[in-house]
């Protein structure tokens, strides 16, 4: 019998990706399938904290082993910004054109353009607690390409890649993006 999970996000380009890689492994529901509308509050100053808040929200409101993700998009030459705010970087309507366009805008004159993704998951299964974390390095480019993925991937190309993610398509991105790592770990872990 396969395992049952909530993924708490109410990102359909989240769930979509995870599903993506989790594959029929584990039966994964939303947010939606178990009838929570909630916004739930992502005022933890890390990605951990933020991921945790999620996870326990969905345990202790619907008792249902639950993951959740926080990501955050890391540069070097701004001191690890936007870092936890990179879906709010420009104010709180979690507008992605608003982020690039204030990003590129803060970066603009910067030689170095290193960045990281970094995507952290908690996992609650019978009230115990797992993070999981995936990494991926790359650059910020300093104009827009590719219209798939979401957020910043447009203009983030990975170590060893010449597309952005946005240029990829979600099959490549899938196999190598930081929300893939830490989701390769997660389904060890669950399978194991």
């Amino acid at each position: 019998m396969r395992k049952k999970f909530v993924f708490a996000t109410n990102n359909a380009h989240k769930l979509e990706e995870v599903s993506a890689i989790l594959g029929d492994k584990v039966e994964l529901y939303s947010m939606k399938d178990i009838d929570c509308y909630d916004d739930i509050p992502e005022t933890a100053d890390t990605l951990e904290g933020n991921a945790l808040l999620k996870a326990r929200y969905i345990y202790e409101h619907y008792h249902k082993d639950c993951f959740a993700d926080d990501t955050g998009l890391e540069v070097e030459a701004l001191n690890g910004a936007p870092g936890v705010y990179s879906a709010r970087y420009a104010g709180d309507a979690h507008n992605s054109e608003a982020n690039m366009r204030k990003l590129l805008h803060d970066l603009e004159g910067v030689e170095n353009r290193k960045a990281r993704f970094r995507t952290v998951f908690a996992l609650i299964i019978d009230g115990k607690e797992h993070l999981f974390e995936g990494i991926v390095k790359g650059e910020i480019i300093k104009n827009r390409r590719g219209t798939s993925g979401f957020g910043y991937d447009p203009i983030f190309v990975p170590e060893g890649y010449t597309q952005t993610f946005a240029e990829m398509g979600n099959e490549e991105k899938n196999k190598i993006s930081h929300r893939a790592v830490a989701t390769k770990k997660l389904c060890k872990f669950l399978l194991k």
